[in-house]
């Protein structure tokens, strides 16, 4: 493996060549690259090593060795997938150092306007691969065979696709020279910022893209061209930085689209076995997003192999299995994972008549051989009835042959409007336990939000529940009740609890701004004075910190208030509070 990207520490940013650390602190180097893409790699097939990493740009980024054996083995199509050519898919992996960056300080500048499911991962590596296998007569394996691997932390699948097509055929061509060219455009782009549209220059072709933001539409339209640029050439515009064609995906598995859904909503271990890291990592993605606006919080591997580090930690039959949803392409994991609840088997895509042929339910006692067929193979019952209006529509779409962008968009609708559905309820029942804005006072603490009570939720369904927004009939309660076992209620209440905290906190800091502090002072000891003193500081600190929503105006009348304070006090009390 390379020895630029040896293993360590990870870095402060430097150039391609060599630089000093005092030069590449002031410069701050690689800053811009940084916010889009942590590295590039380039990953070779080597006869006496097999899959080697050849390549890591920025050169003196560093990768642990855990980190790099798994860029190495998830980069390469196992031998069953039989991929020929040049193939695109993803995958997913642990961060293995863990000593946080120095930009990495910078992401609520991202997150904070960012929707949940869209957030910089602060634990894991996204690796976007453009493989390619031809037949070569010069080497002596016979084939040519190579990866050019993009490691970010945004999941932008449709983005980083995009440049890889672009740059990948290009880079195979002319080598070294090219990748150094195109990461050095890379670190001129503006970072990412939620809610703008962005021009993206890379090999003469201008990427035009909308970075999504929390109070976007959840239909975002595609981002119009920048009238007053006049850009040579017109920018080749993407509709989405990270939606996959939700209904390619999902051809094979429309009729237990809703199954699928309730079993990514309660966090449900599931394999997906395909025949390709391709469609194994599509397949996934899709899955992940069927949960948007809820933020999907359970592990997933868009593609997994039996070389990765986690192997042993998904196989094992000692526990039950993790909350993880698995991609594979390796027929031996039908055996390995035999004990996990949930198998999802899909096949080439095959058109039989205008429906796409439609995996069976099938029990999990079935999987017992290599050649096991397509199928869903699980035990679990659906909690909702299937919406038999939608599977009219789509077939009704196929036979009238309408656009796929058109078929993609309407099962999305309809997954993020069930999605919403389930939340409002949970969302209401929530922002009833907090407290009155009239019960807080600014000289007391503020009060608690009152504590999450299943019961008392389930009851306020009857008349404020799901059926209010959604037609299907169904275990309504059934599903709430296994929703608050799984991860993804934890993730969303602790969440949805730390806002209303901070809303809290903003509230109480506004009441002691508008409060007349000279009439307060009057009767109060120094020690009760200078409490107030700190206190307000450290809500300061906090608000300025973007820990609570407050405004400018306001944080300003709470310096004024501090200063009011202060003066108030001895001067030897002000001298401690305000050492020069």
């Amino acid at each position: 493996m390379d020895p630029l990207s040896g293993a360590g520490p990870r870095r402060a940013r430097g150039r391609l060549g060599a630089a000093s650390p005092g030069a590449r602190a002031a410069a701050a180097p690689w800053a811009r690259f940084s916010a889009w893409l942590e590295c590039v790699c380039v990953v070779t097939f080597d006869l006496e090593l097999g899959q080697a990493l050849e390549l890591v740009y920025p050169s003196d980024f560093r990768l642990t060795d855990k980190e790099k054996s798994s860029i190495c083995y998830l980069s390469f199509p196992d031998s069953h997938s039989g991929c020929l050519g040049d193939t695109q898919f993803s995958f997913r992996i642990r961060q293995c150092g863990r000593q946080k960056s120095p930009w990495h300080a910078e992401d609520w500048h991202y997150n904070s306007g960012a929707p949940v499911s869209l957030q910089r991962e602060p634990a894991h590596y996204f690796g976007y691969v453009y493989f390619r296998q031809v037949k070569d007569s010069s080497v002596k394996r016979g084939y040519f065979q190579k990866s050019l691997v993009l490691v970010s932390r945004l999941p932008f699948v449709r983005l980083f696709q995009a440049l890889l097509s672009l740059i990948a055929p290009e880079y195979f061509d002319k080598l070294a020279p090219c990748l150094e060219a195109v990461c050095s455009e890379i670190d001129q782009w503006p970072a990412p910022m939620p809610g703008q549209t962005l021009n993206l220059p890379v090999m003469g072709v201008v990427l035009q893209v909308h970075v999504p933001s929390r109070v976007d539409r959840p239909e975002h339209s595609p981002p119009k061209q920048c009238s007053h640029e006049n850009l040579l050439p017109a920018p080749v515009v993407l509709t989405s930085v990270h939606e996959l064609d939700l209904f390619r995906c999902f051809q094979p598995v429309l009729t237990h689209v809703q199954t699928l859904w309730e079993l990514m909503l309660l966090g449900e271990p599931l394999v997906v076995l395909a025949p390709s890291p391709a469609m194994s990592s599509e397949m996934v993605l899709a899955l992940i997003s069927c949960l948007q606006p809820l933020k999907f919080c359970c592990d997933y591997r868009p593609y997994f192999t039996i070389h990765d580090s986690e192997f042993k930690e998904f196989t094992t039959r000692t526990q039950a299995p993790p909350n993880v949803v698995l991609g594979v392409t390796n027929p031996f994991f039908i055996k390995t994972l035999q004990h996990w609840p949930h198998i999802l088997r899909v096949g080439e895509p095959k058109m039989s008549g205008d429906l796409p042929k439609q995996v069976k339910l099938k029990k999990p006692s079935r999987l017992k051989t290599l050649d096991t067929k397509p199928g869903l193979y699980t035990t679990y019952s659906a909690h909702l009835h299937r919406d038999k209006a939608l599977l009219k529509r789509l077939l009704k779409g196929l036979q009238k042959k309408r656009p796929w962008d058109t078929q993609t968009a309407l099962l999305r609708r309809h997954l993020l409007e069930l999605t919403q559905s389930f939340i409002i309820p949970l969302e209401h029942y929530m922002a009833s336990l907090m407290p009155l804005q009239k019960s807080i006072t600014p000289w007391k603490t503020p009060p608690q939000i009152r504590p999450f009570r299943q019961d008392d939720f389930l009851r306020s369904l009857e008349h404020a529940g799901p059926q209010l927004t959604c037609i299907l009939k169904g275990d309504w309660l059934g599903l709430y009740r296994r929703f608050f076992k799984s991860p993804h209620f934890d993730g969303w209440y602790r969440q949805r609890h730390k806002e209303m905290a901070q809303k809290l906190e903003a509230l109480h800091l506004e009441a002691i701004c508008e409060a007349n502090i000279e009439t307060w002072m009057k009767d109060k000891s120094e020690v009760e004075v200078v409490d107030l003193v700190l206190k307000l500081r450290e809500k300061l600190v906090q608000a300025q910190g973007h820990q609570l929503p407050v405004k400018e105006a306001a944080l300003q009348r709470a310096q004024l208030h501090i200063e009011t304070v202060i003066g108030s006090l001895p001067k030897d009390l002000q001298a401690v509070l305000c050492p020069p």
